[in-house]
């Protein structure tokens, strides 16, 4: 088995808490290239990781020993550094949202085609355990129709994450184009696609209300609709001042699903005749300490490249992902129902 050559770009928090130690984990992986515009973070990760440091990101897609690309920069930069890395022939690994703007998403979708190379976007809620274990009980039928749904993500804010703190890029409208949703909400929006199918519309509410000198949104709550009529509501906030909330419920005809919705059973299945089943999987990813340390994502876009698989999140479920929290959006300007 060939081993892949990486270059990381942006060596902010979520590549030296994610990207980084779990492509140096992978015995089929080797990191060549790191590149951050701060020199310092750079040399840094460099050394540690005993590649090489670059400032220019166009430097790094320029070497012809690269593979594979980890798109780990502010938001702006998410689709014009993938389509230059895909165009330059390599694998592209893009951050969540994917983009911007829709055509921005298209566009990397099409210069991943042009140039035979896969296209993933980092959304990690499909590989918890105790999502993935809904997916099939939900597909077993023993849940029976599925009715409603209600979903969360949110914590105190990026301030306590991000390496920049409170000078961090996320509060940034020019780089970051959306807050909490664009943070929170997007992966709420692929995981519940995942479990219930595409959404057919969505409606919205979105403030500014808990971060000061900030105009990102800090604060969503969307109600949304599938095309079978499955209604709910998926929340995303930067103000949730104690700690974390990764939740999901979902309601069906016969019972309930309690995702991440207790600190020791990560899956509850509770059923109308009073049965009730508590599975304690692996936890949830999080930003504190304790949470799952192996996002799965990049092994299995790992796996995807030396197998030539499908990656389960391509472009284009990034773009549907991304779709409804650009109708949200829509919806908070229009104060109207958008159909997705």
């Amino acid at each position: 088995m060939s081993t892949l050559k990486v270059g990381v770009i942006g060596c902010g928090a979520i590549a030296q808490r994610r990207h980084l130690p779990e492509y140096a984990a992978n015995k089929n992986v080797e990191i060549v290239a790191v590149c951050d515009i701060n020199a310092e973070r750079a040399e840094e990760m460099a050394t540690k990781y005993d590649a090489k440091a670059y400032t220019e990101y166009k430097d790094v897609i320029a070497l012809d020993e690269i593979d594979v690309i980890s798109v780990c920069l502010p938001n702006y930069l998410h689709a014009p550094v993938s389509i230059a890395a895909s165009q330059a022939g390599k694998h592209v690994l893009c951050e969540k949202p994917m983009a911007t703007s829709k055509e921005e998403a298209l566009a990397m979708i099409e210069a991943a085609k042009a140039s035979n190379k896969k296209l993933m976007v980092a959304h990690n809620q499909r590989f918890v355990s105790s999502h993935r274990k809904a997916k099939e009980i939900i597909e077993s039928g023993k849940l029976g129709k599925v009715y409603s749904f209600r979903t969360t993500f949110g914590h105190p804010g990026p301030e306590d994450w991000s390496l920049d703190g409170r000078e961090s890029w996320f509060f940034n409208k020019e780089e970051a184009f959306i807050g909490a949703m664009g943070d929170l909400g997007v992966h709420k929006a692929d995981l519940m696609r995942y479990l219930l199918g595409d959404f057919a519309e969505v409606s919205s509410f979105i403030e500014t209300n808990a971060k000061e000198n900030t105009d990102v949104d800090d604060n969503a709550v969307c109600i949304l609709r599938t095309a079978n009529g499955i209604i709910g509501t998926l929340a995303a906030s930067w103000a949730y001042v104690k700690g974390g909330d990764n939740s999901t419920v979902i309601y069906g005809e016969k019972g309930v699903l309690r995702l991440e919705d207790h600190p020791e059973y990560s899956l509850i299945e509770e059923y109308k005749n009073g049965e009730a089943v508590y599975h304690k999987l692996g936890k949830i990813q999080t930003n504190e300490e304790g949470g799952q340390t192996n996002s799965h994502v990049i092994n299995h876009f790992v796996t995807c490249i030396l197998e030539d698989k499908q990656p389960l999140i391509t472009g284009e479920e990034g773009m549907k992902s991304l779709d409804v929290i650009l109708g949200a959006l829509e919806s908070q300007k229009t104060k109207r129902i958008i159909s997705l």
